[in-house]
C-alpha cells in the first residue's frame, strides 16, 4: 500500500527480504500498485504495450544521474514527492521540507552533515522541470508541456541496501520507435530565431536560447533505450529516472550546481561545433560563439553571486573545449563559497532555471521564450541530479528524452544573439538531436 498526501506525497513501507511486486502504470488511466520499489511496471501506450522492467526481489536497480557508482546497483524507494504547477506553491521550499522530513536535512550546505549507516538513507533523486524553474523566477507560463503526465517536481529517496541488485535476466521486449514529429518546421524555427534578433535590436534581451520538441510514438520497453543514453560520450550526469506513467532519460554533459560541503561550482556550456579538427578550431576563432559563451557565464556569476560568500566568486577554464558524442562544446567553470546557511531552497531559487538554457537577462529571455516556443521545455532544460547529506549534484537537463504511455519525447535548441544566422541555429539543433534519437532507435 502507498499513502498519496497533498502535492503527490508517496511514502512506501519499508520492506524486507521478502518484498516484490508490481505496478501497472497507464498514461492518463488506471490505477497503480507500488510494493517497496521492486517488481516491475507496465506502461501501456496508444501503440502496443511496454514492461518496464524494474528489477526482482526486495533491491530495484536505480541508476540516477549523478548518483554514487558504488550505490546505483543497491538502492530502493523509500519515499516520493511528485509535484505538478497545478498543485500551487513553492517547489523549492517543498522539495527541501520533504528531504527534512525523511532524513536528509539540507538547510544548511554550508555543513557538512554526516553521512547514513549503510541500511538508511542513502540520498535522493531531484528532478525540476524548466517550467518549474521559470515559476521559481517569477516568469510567465509557457506553451502547454507535450508530456503532461511528467511532473514538474519529483524527489524519490532511496535506501541503502546491503545486497546489490542484479540486472533482470528476461528477454528483451521488441522494440519499435516511429519517425519524429517536429513541434516547428525549420522556417518558423528560423523565423523565431529572426525575432529574437529583432528584440536584441530593440536592447529588450542580450541573448535568448530557443528550444524546439519533437515527439515519436513506439512500442516496447522503453527504458532499454533511454538507458542507453547514459553511455554516450560525454554524458556527465547519465542515468533514468521513472515515475507512474513516465520516464526520463538523460545523457547531459552540463553541470547546473554541485555542491560539496559549502563550495558551489556551475559548468555552463555554450557554443557548438562538428567534433573534427576544422570545427575546433573554428569553435576557437568564433567571436559570436565566444560572446554568447561569455554573456552566459556573467550571468551565471551573477546567480552564484546571490547566494555566495562577499567576493568569493571566480572562473575558471574560460572557455575551454570539450567533446560530447561527435559535437565541440566550450565550458567553464564558476566557483564560489556558500553564504551562511545557505540551504536547498534557496539554491533553486537562485540557480534554476540553468542560465544556458535561458538567456540574459534572465527574465526577459524567458517572458521571450513563453512567447516564441510552440511548446512547452518538458524534461528538458531543468534540473535532475542527486542529492545526499553535505553533497548536491544536479546536471542541466540538456541531450534528454521522455517517454510517457505513447511517445518518446526530445528537446534541442541554441543561444540566439545578434550575429546569430537562422539556418545556422536550426542545424545545431538537430546536430545536438541526432546523436539522442539515434540512440533511442538503437543504431
Amino acid at each position: 500500500m502507498r499513502k498519496i498526501g497533498p502535492y503527490g506525497v508517496e511514502t512506501l513501507p519499508h520492506v524486507g527480504a521478502a518484498g516484490s511486486g508490481s505496478a501497472a502504470l497507464a498514461a492518463g488511466s488506471g490505477s497503480a500498485t507500488l510494493a517497496g520499489g521492486s517488481g516491475s511496471a507496465t506502461l501501456a501506450g496508444g501503440s502496443g504495450s511496454a514492461t518496464l522492467a524494474g528489477g526482482s526481489g526486495p533491491t530495484a536497480l536505480v541508476d540516477v544521474p549523478a548518483a554514487p557508482a558504488a550505490c546505483r546497483g543497491a538502492l530502493t524507494e523509500r519515499a516520493r514527492l511528485q509535484w505538478r504547477l497545478s498543485d500551487g506553491g513553492d517547489p523549492a521550499a517543498l522539495a527541501e521540507e520533504f528531504l527534512a522530513a525523511h532524513g536528509l536535512p539540507l538547510h544548511d550546505l554550508t555543513r557538512p552533515a554526516a553521512r547514513q549507516h549503510d541500511t538508511g538513507v542513502c540520498g535522493a533523486a531531484l528532478y525540476l522541470s524548466a517550467a518549474a524553474g521559470a515559476h521559481l523566477a517569477g516568469a510567465p507560463g509557457a506553451a502547454p508541456e507535450p508530456a503532461p503526465t511528467l511532473p514538474d517536481l519529483a524527489v524519490v529517496v532511496y535506501d541503502h541496501r546491503p545486497t546489490r541488485a542484479t540486472p533482470p535476466g528476461a528477454p528483451a521486449s521488441p522494440w519499435w520507435l516511429g519517425e519524429w514529429t517536429e513541434s516547428w518546421t525549420p522556417r518558423q524555427h528560423a523565423d523565431a530565431v529572426d525575432q529574437v534578433r529583432a528584440a536584441i535590436g530593440r536592447g529588450d534581451v542580450y541573448q535568448t536560447n530557443l528550444v524546439g520538441h519533437a515527439a515519436a510514438r513506439y512500442a516496447g520497453d522503453p527504458l532499454p533505450a533511454l538507458s542507453r543514453l547514459g553511455a554516450l560520450p560525454g554524458a556527465r550526469y547519465g542515468g533514468v529516472l521513472t515515475g507512474d506513467g513516465w520516464a526520463i532519460g538523460c545523457a547531459s554533459p552540463e553541470t547546473l550546481i554541485e555542491v560539496t560541503d559549502g563550495h558551489l561550482i556551475t559548468r555552463p556550456i555554450k557554443g557548438t561545433r562538428p567534433a573534427t579538427a576544422t570545427g575546433r578550431a573554428e569553435l576557437l576563432a568564433s567571436a559570436k560563439e565566444r560572446a554568447e559563451h561569455v554573456m552566459i557565464v556573467d550571468l551565471e556569476r551573477n546567480d552564484l553571486a546571490r547566494i555566495a560568500r562577499t567576493g568569493t566568486v571566480t572562473v575558471d577554464d574560460l572557455f575551454t573545449v570539450r567533446r560530447w558524442c561527435d559535437l565541440w562544446q566550450a565550458e567553464s567553470t564558476v566557483r564560489a563559497a556558500a553564504a551562511d546557511g545557505l540551504g536547498l531552497a534557496d539554491l533553486l531559487r537562485a540557480t534554476c532555471p540553468g542560465g544556458s538554457v535561458t538567456g540574459a537577462p534572465k527574465r526577459a529571455a524567458l517572458t521571450q521564450i513563453a512567447a516564441l516556443e510552440p511548446v512547452g521545455r518538458g524534461a528538458s532544460m531543468g534540473a535532475l541530479g542527486w542529492v545526499a547529506p553535505g553533497r548536491v549534484d544536479l546536471g542541466l537537463t540538456i541531450r534528454t528524452a521522455a517517454a510517457d504511455g505513447q511517445h518518446l519525447h526530445t528537446w534541442a535548441g541554441g543561444g540566439i544573439t545578434w550575429d546569430s544566422d537562422a539556418s545556422a541555429e536550426v542545424a545545431e539543433a538537430a546536430a545536438k538531436t541526432a546523436p539522442i534519437r539515434a540512440t533511442l532507435a538503437g543504431r
